[in-house]
């Protein structure tokens, strides 16, 4: 019975630390009249990447520049 009490909670404790917050924040699609559609995605430190590339911009401020210069992305 003392295993089986250890066991479980050695299991709950790896289950609580295991949670985490996820690396970033997803991804959006973009396009605009000028462009193909495209994804910006926001990486774990804030910034948005364009094809895999960190552009070195916060996401929101990137996602906002594109949408005031005519792209339309979901959010």
């Amino acid at each position: 019975m003392k295993k089986l009490f250890f066991i479980i909670a050695i299991i709950s404790g790896f289950t609580v630390f295991s949670c985490k917050k996820d690396d970033g924040g997803g991804c959006t699609t973009c396009s605009s009249p000028e462009t193909a559609s495209f994804q910006v995605c926001e990486e774990s430190d804030g910034n948005a990447s364009v094809n895999g590339q960190n552009t070195g911009t916060p996401y929101d401020t990137y996602v906002s520049g594109l949408e005031a210069a005519g792209a339309s992305c979901n959010n």
